[in-house]
């Protein structure tokens, strides 16, 4: 699956390591270098305020431990599907759908990690990621998603644009990532047509 996006450099939206065994073996090395690109773009959208569980100080090492430690295994578990917006040179943005729901909510899937580099934002790349995103949680019979993002931020006003309904604010619910505060969180959710 690729989705493009209108940008100078074009835009390519694909899933990152299908959940194929065969695939991890062939591909370590890429891999590894897929790594360190998430672990950058997470790292630069912390540094620039970005609320997605993570505050300052943020290591490069902290943000690769996360990819490695958290996510690769529930890839290769099934239980998150990840997908990549690639540039011609790297890996710019991210986002991801756990599948991983109690037995009575497998109707059900969260949207987490809406992430764009900086320096790639304001060019239709959060958006892409979210239609895609829809079309696989679709492909795994899911018509609910649900997210949480902070009340008030432009991730927000994306959701909105994309028909997510809010179903309420959290006030203080997480630390910002760059001051010790308490931000509010917006939940929200989205139906989608089966």
């Amino acid at each position: 699956m690729t989705h493009s996006v209108n940008r100078a450099a074009e835009i390519r939206i694909e899933e990152w390591l299908p959940n194929d065994p065969r695939a991890y073996a062939s591909r370590a090395a890429d891999i590894e270098a897929e790594i360190g690109e998430l672990a950058e773009v997470l790292k630069a959208v912390v540094h620039a305020g970005a609320g997605v569980s993570f505050f300052t100080p943020f290591s490069i090492n902290e943000a690769r431990a996360f990819w490695v430690d958290k996510i690769l295994p529930q890839v290769r578990a099934g239980t998150c599907r990840v997908l990549v917006a690639r540039d011609d040179e790297r890996i710019v943005g991210t986002v991801q759908l756990d599948l991983e729901m109690p037995p009575n909510q497998h109707h059900r899937a969260a949207v987490a990690k809406l992430l764009v580099h900086p320096d790639a934002r304001r060019c239709g790349i959060g958006r892409a990621l979210m239609i895609a995103l829809e079309d696989i949680a679709q492909s795994e019979g899911r018509t609910l998603l649900t997210l949480d993002t902070v009340a008030g931020s432009n991730a927000e006003l994306l959701y909105r644009s994309l028909d997510y309904i809010t179903a309420g604010v959290i006030p203080r619910y997480a630390r910002a990532a760059l001051t010790p505060e308490l931000e509010g969180a917006t939940i929200m959710y989205k139906e989608l047509t089966p």
